[in-house]
Parts: structure tokens; C-alpha cells; sequence
């Protein structure tokens, strides 16, 4: 499992970085926190799929795509 939370940590931290966005503005928009952000991005949390679902929002990207050949 812990390989799944750091794929899809790259993948969030990729397009984080595609659209430009630093981790604190992602926070912003997805009601989180700069630190958890991080964390998410490291593979270091276990996140809630309402959690994921909100940074994916925040992202407009969609969360099936985290998921994607996995």
C-alpha cells in the first residue's frame, strides 16, 4: 500500500506542477493545509477518499485518474 499512497502523491505533485501551483495554493483551494499537502505529495498519509476527492477538485482533475493503471 505504501507504493499505491506514493504514486498517487507523484501524480498530484505532477500536476501541481503543471498548472503551476505551489503546495500552499493547492491547500487554499482544496481546504487543506500546506503540511498535509506535503505529506499527500511524499506518500507519507494514509488520505480519505473525500480528502483525495477535494484535491482532486481543487486540481480539476479527475479522481478516477489518480487511479489509473494502478
Amino acid at each position: 500500500m505504501k507504493d499505491l499512497r506514493k504514486i498517487i502523491g507523484r501524480r498530484i505533485a505532477a500536476e501541481r506542477k503543471k498548472q503551476g501551483l505551489s503546495q500552499e495554493k493547492l491547500a487554499e483551494l482544496a481546504g487543506s493545509h500546506r503540511t498535509y499537502i506535503g505529506l499527500l505529495e511524499r506518500g507519507e498519509l494514509n488520505i480519505g477518499i473525500c480528502n483525495l476527492a477535494e484535491v482532486a477538485k481543487a486540481l480539476n482533475y479527475p479522481l478516477e485518474s489518480l487511479f489509473k493503471d494502478l
